[in-house]
């Protein structure tokens, strides 16, 4: 090297340290290294200023000695089929690289019983099993094979079991069946094309070969594979088990099928375990769970997820910040620490400090939903009488039929009694249902050509003197018993309200660690640093939000996320949920399995704390093996002295708000102020724009019943060939707005106060999702019209139904949304608390990382708790009546007001 007069030693170290680089060598097969997760992985490492990476090539590690083998400051380095483990041992101890994956323990990974052996004294969960090692004496062994049964060195194993080599790069696991179940046995092999495995008659187990036997747990049809990045980080999906029919499932693209999958807190800290017992920083390994245990029955090692790209930035990023962790120092690299994993999760607050984030809560109402729609007829056939009772019906005196099997008895009943009124003669003088009724019935029942217990249900309700007449000159015929039948349908969950959920989802994320480009302290992050994450972690088409909510995704996939999701029994709560769910960890494929997976389903009574809500005195009944507290079987309503109170309250306030809105002149301030004791501005505005009400009721009748002259019209000119929203015909949508013009002016020539919401339901619908279809027609100008009035009548009649003075809505509220209060209130208590959880429910046990295995990590016991609440309207009434009149914070305080004002303004 030459010098010229200006060099000075100050310029050349500054070079030195310029051009200075850790280079990462990846020794492996180049199967595996030239396979998509690799390169994606290392494409990423690449974008770190200080990393390059190193391919040893095949011919190089097979061919040449260590000593000729490139040079590198960090190996990552694996066994698969072919692989000199030895060669590159020896090059290890010769050149000292920081080693990524232990070698010595891959030799473990190749034996079963070693892996078996090593998990055992971490003390990991393992199936019950037992080894079969035919390479000992004989005299040392004892097996013997009976019908249905293996006995192995005196352990019994009864069918069925699974029988593994001991070599781990064998794949022909074998299952053997019970003869009760058929007998014979699946044959699992690695994958051929779309095929996993293969069932055969032969029963009987291989008599050449040393197997561990063990245990077949029963899970659900799935495996959970989980993936590491070192102890801290834990990527699971699940995959359909080969076990279930050996077809491997795979998507359009040909790729196969990978389901998400939540941890429990218990199954992170396996991971953490298998991490650190095998010495392997990335491990991937087999989790099965059943019956409420989580078992490893399988560690394979160095192995990347695949196809996701989530994956790929957190894998790069922590590999990357790791390595250079360790070697920076050294080799004189000026490299600073960014944000990591196990630092305490701070965010930006709207007071504009910086503070740890310990819990969010959210308490969420369904998407967009169909219109709710119910019917009711009397009926008196006893075969409607003979489901009744074979539904024990008279026990309470009404039934609620969900399932498909008593909705087609329904239907059955319906299309028999439709056939006998058709035939004529005496065969119907029997039939005292209406035949158009009975129609209706038939037809809603036979929607979408099958069942389906979020669509539909049918409810029989019984009295003893027939149904009530509004007259008293009937009275004589109060004698004959009935059944009322009230056929419920729609409410579902439309495309729509599945986009609106899983985006909610997407823009959640944003308030956690990470959601916002900055750093600790508000202060922008470097240029260059910004960019190396962005760019690996953007996507296009919005498929991944960005650089957006990154820091919750990464949060969750280590011990320091504590997420938990409860849905009311609806259909449309619980796809809401999942949608949402979706979005908010970048999940991918359909919503059932993330539904089933991760959506925890309240019970009936609305969202009660069945989780921590049981009195340490062990009161309770037994459900499925858990205690579950008394209160689960009690009414929403067990604060209050008795159910009937509540509901005289709510009927006495509907009847007072009705009476209101049915007196015919213009609202005086007096009626303001009776209308709207809590001055709410959404409500003063709706009254202001009302006036008079029972002329804005008679104009909204008006506009109904030209829409109803209108809707055939349309149907015709366009030949019904236009389809409407969700598939809904053009009869429906008529009987839709027929029914709710009979409804809404019935007999009596009073406006039923009580049709509004409905009205504004089916209104709110068609101007959204029917626009396209009726924009260019006569009747979008009346559709227009008709749902600014009954938008402002709903304004003032929803909010209402749920109380009008603060003592009627505090009531109200207490009676509907008590139990969810009370949940909260643990939820936010428990942060504060630094006592064990008091918790009942097998897998709530473990909500923070044990401190014993926890070295190395700051703050072991911080974790984020999420608790996320969806729910139906009446619980979000009565949550914001609560949170507004409560008294909860004193009024002083800015941010409180000005959220306060907010809910006043927004009408719904």
């Amino acid at each position: 090297m030459e010098f010229s007069s200006e060099n000075t030693w100050m310029d050349l170290e500054q070079e030195e340290t310029e051009g200075k680089q850790v280079i990462v060598g990846v020794c492996a097969m180049e199967k595996k290294t030239l396979s998509k997760p690799m390169k994606e992985i290392l494409t990423r490492l690449e974008e770190f200023e200080y990393i390059k990476t190193c391919i040893f090539t095949e011919k190089v590690i097979l061919e040449e000695p260590v000593e000729k083998w490139p040079l590198c400051d960090c190996l990552i380095s694996f066994h698969s089929k072919g692989f000199p483990l030895e060669k590159s041992i020896t090059y290890a101890n010769l050149r000292k690289p920081l080693v990524i994956n232990n070698l010595e323990s891959q030799f473990a990974i190749q034996d079963r019983r070693e892996v078996y052996r090593i998990l055992s004294t971490a003390g990991i969960d393992l199936p019950r099993h037992a080894v079969l090692d035919r390479d000992l004496p004989p005299e040392e062994t004892n097996f013997e094979e009976q019908d249905d049964s293996v006995v192995v060195n005196g352990v019994v194993f009864n069918k069925p079991f699974v029988e593994k080599p001991v070599d781990a790069e064998d794949h022909n696991i074998i299952i053997y069946y019970p003869a009760s179940a058929g007998g014979g046995s699946q044959r699992l092999f690695r994958k051929i094309g779309s095929r996993s495995s293969v069932y055969s008659p032969e029963s009987n187990v291989r008599r050449a070969g040393s197997f561990i036997y063990e245990d077949f747990m029963a899970t659900d049809g799935t495996d959970v594979k989980v993936y590491t990045v070192g102890p801290d980080y834990a990527h699971a999906e699940a995959r359909k088990s080969p076990a279930l029919d050996g077809k491997v499932e795979r998507n359009s693209e040909g790729k196969e099928v990978r389901y998400p999958v939540i941890l429990s807190n218990k199954e992170k800290l396996i991971a953490r375990k298998v991490c650190m017992a095998f010495n392997q920083t990335v491990c991937g390994f087999d989790l099965l769970r059943a019956n409420g245990r989580s078992c490893v029955c399988d560690v394979n090692g160095f192995s990347f997820v695949k196809n996701s790209r989530k994956y790929y930035d957190d894998c790069s990023n922590i590999l990357g910040n790791m390595i250079l962790r360790e070697l920076a120092p050294t080799l004189h690299i000026p490299w600073t620490i960014p944000f990591q994993l196990d630092d305490p999760p701070i965010v930006p607050t709207t007071v504009g400090k910086m503070m740890e984030l310990r819990c969010v809560v959210a308490v969420v109402r369904h998407g967009d939903r169909t219109p709710k729609q119910k019917m009711k007829l009397e009926v008196k056939h006893p075969m409607f009488f003979d489901l009744f009772k074979r539904m024990n019906g008279y026990k309470v005196n009404h039934v609620k039929l969900k399932k498909p099997k008593h909705l087609q008895e329904v239907l059955d009943i319906a299309r028999f009694l439709i056939t006998e009124i058709e035939k004529g003669g005496s065969s119907n003088e029997v039939i005292e249902e209406k035949k158009s009724k009975l129609d209706q019935v038939r037809y809603i029942l036979e929607m979408y050509g099958h069942f389906s217990g979020i669509n539909r249900k049918v409810q029989l309700k019984y009295q003893p003197k027939g149904r009530p007449k509004s007259t008293s000159s009937e009275e004589e015929a109060l004698k004959e018993p009935s059944l009322l039948l009230v056929l419920k349908w729609g409410g579902e969950l439309t495309p729509t309200g599945r986009v609106q959920a899983e985006e909610l989802g997407k823009v959640f994320r944003c308030m956690y660690p990470g959601g916002q480009d900055l750093l600790i302290g508000g202060v922008p992050a470097h240029e260059t640093q910004v960019d190396r994450y962005t760019r690996a972690a953007s996507l296009p088409n919005g498929e991944y939000a960005g650089t957006q909510g990154l820091g919750l995704l990464r949060l969750h996939s280590t011990y320091r996320h504590d997420l938990k999701i409860y849905a009311s029994d609806e259909g449309r709560v619980q796809m809401t949920a999942a949608a949402f769910a979706k979005g908010l960890l970048a999940l991918e494929g359909e919503l059932t399995p993330i539904l089933v997976q991760m959506v925890k389903s309240a019970n009936t009574n609305g969202l009660l704390d069945n989780d921590c809500d049981s009195s340490g005195d062990g009161k309770g009944k037994k459900k499925k093996g858990k205690i579950v507290p008394d209160e689960y079987y009690e009414s929403y309503y067990r604060n209050l002295a008795e159910n009937s109170n509540l509901r005289d309250l709510k009927d006495r306030v509907k009847a007072k708000l009705h009476e209101m809105l049915q007196r015919d002149h213009e609202f005086s301030q007096e009626d303001e102020e009776l209308l709207n004791p809590c001055n709410k501005i959404s409500i003063a505005k709706a009254l202001r724009f009302i006036r008079n009400p029972v002329k804005c009721c008679g104009y909204v009748y008006d506009l109904i019943q030209e829409l109803n002259v209108l809707i055939p019209q349309i149907q015709e000119e366009n030949g019904g060939k236009q389809v409407l929203y969700h598939a809904e015909t053009w009869d429906l949508m008529a009987r839709r707005w027929g029914k709710l013009e009979k409804d809404f002016l019935p007999k009596t020539g009073v406006y039923d106060i009580s049709k509004i919401p409905d009205i504004y339901d089916c209104i709110k619908y068609d101007v959204e999702h029917n626009r396209s279809v009726l924009e260019n027609t006569d009747a979008w100008k009346v559709v227009v019209e008709l749902y600014t009035n009954v938008q402002n009548l709903a304004d003032v009649v929803i909010p209402q139904e749920y109380g009008m003075t603060r003592a009627e809505k505090l009531t109200i509220a207490q009676g509907i949304c008590t139990p969810l209060l009370k949940k909260i209130k643990a939820d936010l208590q428990r942060n504060i608390e630094d006592g064990e959880e008091k918790c009942e429910e097998e897998e709530d046990t473990v909500h923070r990382l044990n401190p014993r295995y926890s070295s190395g990590v700051s703050s072991p016991g911080r974790h984020v708790r999420t608790r996320l609440y969806f729910t139906s309207e009446s619980h979000i009434h009565s949550l914001l009546t609560v949170l507004t009149h409560g008294g909860l914070v004193d009024g002083q305080d800015e941010q409180w007001r000005r959220a306060m004002e907010y809910v006043s303004l927004v009408s719904e």
